[in-house]
């Protein structure tokens, strides 16, 4: 027979459990409204589930989900610049993302910041401009600006800055429907060792173009995703997606124009405080 008592306790635990769904459902809603992936959502609502069961309140509960990013959400840091040799970085995406000015980010972030010698080499000899953009930095900065239309003309820039501690170079955009052109900038790109190549996408890409752009640039030796224009943006759920899918990590965030201020490095807290809107503390 049971005891008042036991039928107390499970109607307490009962309620206890009703409650702590109800309040994962919640914030399960809030991923939902910022486009994030079933599979990420449910990832991430284990991470807490105990705390939850154990009573916790919402507000709680949402802190504990900004810090359960870090366990599903993968960053490399910043660039570490080597004691030997150069540490070689190009940036490749589709026309428009901002790799060229994201280029310019990160050569004043550590020429002008941090005093490391940098060059910047260029093979966007297609839209017009783009060198021009980059010869006008090259010039504030007092960073030297090389062009490079081939593998053999790259060949011979990396050699001749092989002094340098870091060696940035932008490539041209790329849409990822042409296989024929990634081809040949996957020819470009391993022609030279320690080249490490970041993907740039931008944060405003909608989830299933974002999905195929990923898929056909993987066809290059990708290493980092790079998301630009995240000021642009009205949801963040599309990178969680991109890097849970795809597991490689997350670099840079870029949130506008100005060089060298509109640049972090990406974190696990840093997402999640925009995907939950919270303010970073």
């Amino acid at each position: 027979m049971v005891s008042t008592e036991d039928k107390v306790c499970v109607k307490n635990l009962a309620d206890d459990c009703e409650l702590s769904d109800e309040a994962l459902e919640l914030l399960a809603n809030e991923l939902r409204s910022e486009e994030v992936g079933t599979d990420s959502i449910h990832a991430l609502l284990e991470l807490i589930r105990p705390a939850a069961e154990l009573g916790e309140e919402l507000e709680a509960l949402r802190e504990r989900l900004v810090d359960a990013f870090a366990g599903i959400i993968k960053c490399s840091g910043p660039l570490r610049l080597r004691k030997t040799g150069p540490r070689i970085m190009a940036t490749v995406g589709p026309t428009g993302v901002g790799k060229t000015t994201t280029i310019a980010k990160l050569a004043a972030m550590y020429a002008l910041n941090r005093g490391a010698r940098v060059a910047m080499v260029t093979t966007d000899n297609f839209r017009v401009g783009a060198v021009e953009q980059l010869k006008t930095y090259s010039k504030i900065m007092d960073v030297p600006l090389e062009v490079a239309a081939t593998a053999k003309e790259l060949e011979a820039v990396l050699a001749k800055h092989a002094d340098k501690d870091l060696i940035l170079i932008d490539t041209a955009g790329r849409s990822p429907k042409d296989r024929e052109k990634l081809e040949e900038l996957k020819v470009y790109l391993e022609s030279c060792p320690g080249i490490e190549t970041y993907l740039c996408i931008s944060a405003t890409t909608r989830d299933r173009e974002m999905n195929e752009i990923v898929a056909q640039y993987s066809l290059l030796p990708i290493t980092r995703l790079l998301f630009t224009k995240l000021d642009e943006s009205e949801s963040y759920g599309c990178i969680v997606n991109a890097q849970v899918r795809n597991r490689f990590p997350l670099s840079y965030f870029t949130t506008g124009q100005k060089v060298p201020e509109d640049i972090e490095v990406a974190t696990a807290r840093k997402l999640a405080n925009l995907v939950l809107r919270e303010t970073e503390k």
